[in-house]
């Protein structure tokens, strides 16, 4: 079906106006449109490809665009000036649009589907993540390509107590959350949420305010798709009529099969508990081989042994569901409510900085922490991301935590939004203040086994190895999963604790949730449902504060404050302000005094624009060397002080004396002693360190010095009564070099 015209559709949503414009662009995919949000423009394209043969999963790939363009930039590499690899504010975007839609569709297409969403105009004041998420919603619903939706994306903050819809980037600055939450009218698919340790209580309050405002968006998706949207395809003409008939005559022997595996996979799953995932992974393994060898005698062919053996996992999977609520019974004999055993280790490396492992049944990260100088910061090159970030956490997932082989390729899309998660729950409690804390923080969490929200696991570790290292946060971080069975209209469910392998199937859930002891300070959620309720998120909420404190009481019985002292093998750095006029005389003509200084003492000195020095070294002589140095340099000169300094040339009238590095000022003829002066030769010669009083600083900024007032430092400033001539136009300013 062609497209129809172009069309727009406005809304005024959170004080802004939100438009959709149909049947303009790209209109070769199988649904696109243009989002606007403020002048954040965002193109939204759905697409659908041929089926694929020999799959058995669900092909959808989700896509979020960055262009410099869209914020008037352009790359800053030297060599290199198109967009290359997706930063990581963008793929975790992507990530977070993918969790929000793949719920709602049919999971037998086998067709390959794409949503792309590009950035065209970023305004830098509407983040272009909830457009984008909007825009892709809006393109499936406007296409053909079966879809549930449409669903909608909002974010909330909280400023001084008052929620706000979509805050602009400055003024998520001054809220204490940063949620997001998508889904439908009625039920909520996908959460997304960093905040200041904030009460389970006031978290529901925000998300069932952003679902409140999300009703007016659907609504607003729904007469887009009235007027401008395509006749969705069904299952047969995509699967096509054969196939769904065979389908159909397979689904009886599928049932029939079933009926003869159930009770044996009630034997296998429930005789005695399962502990390991090997066992378990055993156990479905001899249940396919019974399956298989029962059908074989039946005379099924080979097909048509694959085509019912294939849902062996799904009926283990309904079983396990069905187990959790009818009998409140868990594969590995655990309570409904019951966490993993835990282990906690902290300071198992003898040269990192600070390390920590940390195990929640088979589930084990090594989290390791390097402190680095200022100058370690990470510069953010991205579309909306500007700064400087000091705080970064990298997770790396090897095949061999779940026991298989692969390549190393450096890290995907889940390696990064799983470090992302981690760094976000974190950053509510590492330090802020540079003036005070000024290292750079990299922690690295290294995953040896995965069993169930090894990402959570990270965040513990890394908690754990920034108290190992010393670092002055307030409170440990604990994150846990939970998991969720529950039947396809959601009627009857209940919430998991601590969530693991078979209980993640259909109808479940994966909902993150970490922080200390005061409240939350990240949420991630995804499900395998039609959304959640608002009582079902309340018992979640509850249910994981609980198990969060137990996982806490852990932590602490280790290590419940920070080290008093850093590794030794860690950098020390010293922090102090100077005057930011005076950090020329620090950096020097095309850097020769800095790098004159680093030379001589092998320290790292970073200066920022705000008079911040920061000075790195691992040798506590040489730091104190390059701190007494830069304060020299910096020191200025006040009117009653004694300094110690040496005459660099005399005149007629007086000698000139340095009293600090490239700072001289004038002793003139009758300061020189108590009494008279015939020759300023007579007194003091080139080279000699007298000590001088300050007396003066004119109007010009010009020194005038004593050396008979310094005899008696205590006694008031007597200034000159006369003004001192001066050669040539007089002796060099006070603010600056000779």
């Amino acid at each position: 079906m062609p497209y129809s015209a172009p069309q727009t559709f406005e809304m005024q949503w959170g004080g802004r106006t939100l438009s959709i414009t149909t049947g303009k662009v790209a209109k070769q995919a199988n649904g696109s449109c243009l989002v606007r949000y403020g002048d954040t423009v965002v193109l939204g394209c759905a697409t659908m490809g041929g089926q694929r043969s020999g799959i058995s999963f669900f092909p959808l790939m989700v896509d979020f665009e960055e262009k410099l363009y869209a914020a008037g930039k352009i790359k800053s590499s030297r060599f290199i000036k198109r967009e290359g690899r997706p930063t990581d504010e963008a793929v975790v975007t992507g990530r977070m649009i993918d969790r929000s839609i793949r719920p709602l569709f049919e999971d037998r297409i086998r067709n390959d589907i794409q949503v792309w969403t590009t950035v065209l105009s970023a305004d830098l004041e509407n983040d272009s993540d909830i457009v984008g998420l909007i825009a892709a919603s809006a393109a499936l619903t406007i296409s053909d390509i079966p879809w549930t939706g449409p669903i909608g994306g909002i974010r909330v903050g909280r400023i001084d107590g008052q929620w706000v819809i979509n805050p602009t980037f400055e003024a998520k600055l001054k809220s204490d959350m940063d949620l997001i939450v998508a889904g439908t009218s009625e039920r909520v698919l996908m959460i997304e949420a960093n905040a200041q340790q904030v009460p389970e209580k006031d978290m529901l309050e925000a998300i069932a305010f952003g679902q409140k405002h999300l009703r007016e968006v659907t609504k607003f998706l729904d007469d887009v798709r009235a007027k401008a949207g395509r006749p969705k395809a069904t299952l047969v003409s995509l699967l096509g009529e054969e196939k769904m008939k065979a389908e159909d005559e397979l689904a009886s022997a599928r049932d029939e099969a079933r009926a003869w595996l159930l009770p044996k996979i009630r034997e296998a799953l429930f005789t005695g508990p399962l502990i390991t995932k090997g066992e378990r992974l055993d156990a479905l393994d001899k249940l396919h081989d019974v399956l298989k060898a029962h059908l074989a005698e039946q005379g099924a062919d080979k097909d048509r042994i694959e085509g019912i053996v294939s849902k062996v996992d799904s009926w283990v999977e309904a079983e396990v569901t069905r187990a959790i609520l009818e009998e409140d019974k868990r594969v590995d004999g655990r309570k409904i409510t019951e966490v993993r055993p835990l282990s906690v280790e902290v300071g198992v490396l003898p040269r990192a900085h600070g390390s920590a492992l940390f195990s929640r049944g088979e589930t084990q990260v090594l989290s390791v922490l390097t402190l680095g100088s200022p100058g370690d910061e990470q510069t953010m090159d991205g579309m909306e991301d500007v700064g400087k970030k000091r705080y970064m956490h990298h997770y790396d997932f090897p095949a061999y935590s779940v026991g298989e082989t692969g390549p190393n390729r450096g890290p995907g899309r889940r390696e990064i939004g799983h470090g992302a998660l981690a760094e976000r729950a974190l950053m509510p409690v590492v330090p802020q203040d540079k003036e005070k804390f000024p290292y750079t923080i990299r922690v690295v969490s290294e995953v040896l086994g995965s069993n169930g929200s090894s990402s959570q696991a990270s965040i513990c570790g890394s908690s754990l190895a920034l108290m190992d290292a010393g670092v002055p946060i307030p409170a440990q971080v604990a994150g846990v999963a939970m998991g969720l069975a529950s039947i396809p209209d959601m009627s009857k469910w209940k919430v998991l604790t601590d969530l693991q392998d078979l209980e993640d199937g259909k109808g479940g859930m994966d909902f993150k949730i970490s922080g200390t002891r005061a409240g939350i300070t990240a949420i991630q959620l995804d499900t395998k449902t039609i959304g959640l309720s608002s009582d079902l998120i309340e018992k979640t909420l509850s249910q994981a504060r609980d198990c969060r404190m137990e996982v806490l009481d852990a932590m602490d019985k280790v290590i419940s404050q920070p080290r008093p002292d850093f590794s030794p093998y860690a950098p020390r750095i010293v922090s102090f302000m100077i005057n930011p006029e005076l950090i020329r005389n620090v950096i020097g003509p095309g850097g020769k005094q800095i790098n004159e200084i680093i030379d001589a003492t092998g320290v790292q000195i970073d200066i920022e624009d705000s008079g911040l020095v920061m000075i790195t070294s691992k040798n506590a002589d040489n730091m104190q060397r390059a701190v007494d140095w830069v304060k020299q340099l910096t020191r200025e000169v006040k009117v009653g002080e004694i300094y110690k300094g040496t005459v660099t040339r005399t005149m007629t009238f007086g000698a000139f004396v340095e009293i600090l590095p490239k700072q001289e000022g004038l002793v003139h003829i009758s300061e020189l002693t108590d009494g008279r002066v015939e020759r300023v030769e007579d007194a003091v010669k080139p080279g000699q360190e007298v000590e001088v009083k300050v007396v003066e600083i004119d109007s010009m900024g010009r020194i005038n010095l004593s050396i008979r007032q310094a005899k008696n430092p205590d006694a008031p400033v007597e200034v000159p009564k006369r003004p001192a001539p001066r050669a040539g136009g007089g002796h060099p300013p006070f603010r600056g070099g000779r």
